[in-house]
């Protein structure tokens, strides 16, 4: 099996949506790029995708399948309290928000050594285990 990878919300938004054809088409090679079984997203990045869906006008059926087909294609990680309690461990010894805290405790928990996020520092290492990739630079 391949090593896992991590795809945070904003990559994924960008495969779905059509305001930046340049940054869809990256989106979706990083996305297709990886073996299905081994790219991760937790249950945070489902629910950032679907707001962010839905304030974009899609259709409820459009989204139920979007989520239908996280769940058949992809490995889904529930955060959980260790992954929260590893999260405030990130917090106390690196610069990141809550929010991007879950992300890469739930990339660590998955045993990722890829993060591909737009959001979050490029070439940032955490843990001497997982490296940020913004595939758009």
């Amino acid at each position: 099996m391949k090593t896992p990878v991590f795809i945070d919300s904003n990559i994924w938004l960008y495969s779905f949506l059509k305001q930046d054809e340049e940054k869809r088409l990256t989106a979706k090679k990083v996305i297709s790029s990886g073996i299905k079984n081994s790219i991760c997203l937790s249950t945070q990045i489902i629910n950032e995708v679907c707001f962010n869906l839905k304030r974009n006008n899609f259709l409820e059926s459009e989204i139920k399948e979007i989520i239908s087909s996280f769940h058949h294609d992809y490995r889904i990680i529930l955060l959980n309290e260790r992954i929260m309690a590893t999260a405030s461990d990130l917090r106390e010894k690196y610069p990141v928000s809550f929010w991007d805290s879950l992300v890469i405790a739930a990339s660590l928990s998955c045993r990722c050594e890829i993060l591909y996020s737009e959001d979050m520092q490029h070439g940032q290492v955490f843990e001497s285990k997982l490296k940020i990739i913004d595939p758009f630079k």
